[in-house]
């Protein structure tokens, strides 16, 4: 989508891939168990700070409440946290039960998660007690031990995370082969904020934001990239830029990952000058949307994010927004050679990077995350994307679609004849679909042609925005939905149900 010339939004407090790390031994001598147990692992870390998630398990009488207390020994900070009220005092941490899971009978167990500081070392606490009883030691005898399950991060209703996802023929799958739809929501700002230097995000992107997206139904969360922010160019502001940006992704992703949806990381503001033909902006710097990616920069920007999150194959990579290089080239066997191979376009000024080179970026790294390719006509256009699709050698590329109620192609007819062909063959993503009225009638008869082919879509966009600027689907963020929000909102609630 191109944007209003206005403060948009953003807010990605990101974090880093899922590197699962040190759980605390529970230690018991033969014939015991204590009365309670603890088992402490660190799903994610990064630079700053790390995820963290705790699982209880009680031995002893049944619970009506509980609480749980341990130490951190490196100054780690907890700055929120999900499935527990989480508090610290000193280097004392706190986590206590919610007005929905304090019951804890014989055998049951309770899972909790958060998300902290740290300034380099990372300690796994040596000690943890539950409403003052010190677990993981002797204490109860029973003649078998029984084991606990894998801790777990989820919040509540979230069942397990995203699943690692590959391309299996014209469909998204797991591990196991079963089906996956991304459905869900855009979430912008981390692509303007910060080049606009008035922060990272634009509305708050806590665990209680995110856990409202996730009310709605959603599966998928795409999150557009600034890449001037993401490699840290100098003319950015300090606090926004390089690492400080980068964390605030990592947590971001890893906040969605917590609450069961896949995130879609995309480059959506690039490098270079274009003043030609629906020019967004006259700036060589990342300040709007650009015909195509820059050879400059983007390539970059595509090794650093697949080296970040390479080892988590539940992110998706979307590697260009909405490419436009038809509005500055004479043909369209022009724009779509622009489009795949790069270099010197006709009608642009600065070297391009192609599809093809993003993909070999990505790939270069030893990245099989699933790539998402958007095509001419700001992603609307896809009439020749299989004849110019570029080569993957992992077999994981997938097409990427934008459509609004004022496109060219926004109609079943041409729905039939240009996408129907290339679902046949990959799979297809709507990463956005829209409606600037802010009605929902439009993205109604989206959504049912998607559905009827088991095809994927994301709604335009999770921001709190006046809709006479575009589409916005709240207007607080809290959830609360705008007309256009309420169809998109009940329609995956009733699909995810």
């Amino acid at each position: 989508m191109r944007h209003p010339p206005r403060s948009v939004l953003l807010a990605v407090a990101g974090t880093s891939a899922l590197v699962a790390a040190a759980l605390t031994p529970v230690v018991t001598a033969q014939g015991a168990v204590p009365a309670c147990t603890v088992e402490y692992s660190v799903t994610g870390q990064w630079d700053a700070g790390f995820q963290g998630a705790v699982r209880i398990t009680n031995n002893a009488s049944a619970l009506s409440g509980w609480n749980l207390t341990f130490d951190f020994a490196n100054g780690q900070k907890v700055t929120q946290g999900w499935s527990a009220e989480w508090a610290q005092s000193g280097t004392t941490v706190t986590a206590s039960n919610e007005s929905w899971n304090g019951a804890l009978g014989t055998g049951a167990s309770v899972s909790a998660g958060f998300i902290a500081s740290t300034a380099g070392a990372n300690a796994v606490p040596a000690a943890f007690k539950l409403n003052g009883t010190t677990c993981n030691t002797d204490t109860q005898p029973t003649p078998t031990p029984t084991p606990t399950a894998p801790p777990t991060t989820d919040p509540p209703g979230t069942g397990d995370g995203p699943p690692a996802l590959h391309v299996q023929g014209n469909k998204l799958v797991d591990a196991a082969g079963g089906t996956r739809r991304l459905l869900g929501v855009n979430r912008s700002g981390g692509e303007f904020m910060c080049v606009q230097g008035r922060g990272i995000w634009d509305g708050p992107v806590d665990d209680a934001a995110v856990r409202a997206i996730a009310d709605w139904g959603v599966g998928a969360v795409r999150v557009p990239l600034n890449e001037e922010c993401w490699l840290g160019l100098s003319h950015i502001d300090a606090a926004y830029r390089g690492a400080a940006y980068v964390n605030a992704v990592k947590e971001l992703v890893a906040r969605v990952e917590a609450h069961g949806m896949t995130p879609i990381v995309e480059l959506h503001w690039t490098y270079g000058q274009y003043t030609g033909n629906s020019a967004g902006c006259p700036d060589v710097h990342a300040g709007c949307q650009k015909p195509m990616p820059d050879m400059q920069y983007s390539p970059s920007f595509w090794t650093s994010v697949a080296d970040t999150f390479k080892n988590d194959r539940a992110v998706v990579f979307d590697l260009f927004n909405e490419p436009y290089p038809d509005r500055a080239t004479s043909t369209t066997a022009q724009a779509w050679q622009c489009w795949r191979d790069g270099g010197t376009c006709p009608g642009i000024g600065y070297q391009v990077a192609g599809m093809q080179d993003l993909v070999d970026a990505v790939r270069a790294t030893g990245a099989r995350n699933v790539v998402l390719a958007g095509g001419l006509a700001y992603s609307n256009d896809l009439s020749q994307w299989l004849t110019y699709r570029p080569s993957d050698p992992t077999g994981n590329l997938a097409a990427a679609y934008h459509v609004y109620n004022f496109n060219s192609c926004a109609n079943a007819s041409c729905w039939n004849s240009t996408l129907a062909p290339v679902a046949a063959q990959v799979p297809l993503v709507a990463g956005e679909i829209g409606e600037n009225t802010c009605s929902h009638g439009f993205v109604d008869q989206v959504m049912k042609w998607f559905d009827d082919r088991g095809l994927s879509y994301l709604g335009w966009t999770w921001n709190a925005w006046d809709c006479s600027t575009g589409p916005s689907l709240i207007t607080a963020y809290d959830g609360t939905p705008t007309a256009y929000g309420t169809g998109l909102r009940d329609h995956l609630r009733a699909l995810d149900g």
